[in-house]
């Protein structure tokens, strides 16, 4: 029997505001809008770099699924303090991502920094307070 391969194709990050999370990971990451589903706030955005066609990010509204009241409050408050979710990125230019994403609004958690463990990156918080961390491509 021969061994499958398995890639990584779609994820789902939660989002507040659709227009903003559009902003930052459109305009200021330059990722393509791949499918834009539902009107207002309720949107379903689906964004992913154009050279990996077959990668995205869902970007849902927050807290929707079948949550209590209670849970939806704990799911709001860690998106408040940036511990719902992290993303890892890797840019093959991490000082252009970081001036670009910088230049357009996005809450910058770390400048640019060489980790101890060896890898070069920042963080930002997307707006919804998803934790995004992009490291130098190798």
């Amino acid at each position: 029997m021969s061994q499958a391969t398995v890639t990584i194709h779609t994820t789902f990050l939660p989002h507040t505001d659709p227009e903003a999370s559009l902003a930052f990971y459109r305009d200021g990451l330059g990722f393509e809008l791949r499918l834009d589903v539902g009107e207002g706030t309720m949107r379903w955005l689906t964004v992913g770099p154009a050279n990996q066609p077959d990668t995205a990010f869902v970007l849902t509204p927050a807290g929707m699924g079948d949550y209590t009241d209670e849970e939806k409050a704990v799911i709001t408050a860690m998106m408040a303090k940036g511990t719902y979710a992290t993303v890892i990125l890797a840019s093959t230019d991490l000082d252009a991502t970081f001036s670009q994403l910088k230049e357009s609004g996005a809450t910058v958690l770390q400048e640019i920094a060489d980790e101890g463990w060896g890898t070069r990156d920042c963080v930002f918080r997307d707006p919804a307070g998803n934790t995004v961390r992009i490291q130098q491509a190798a």
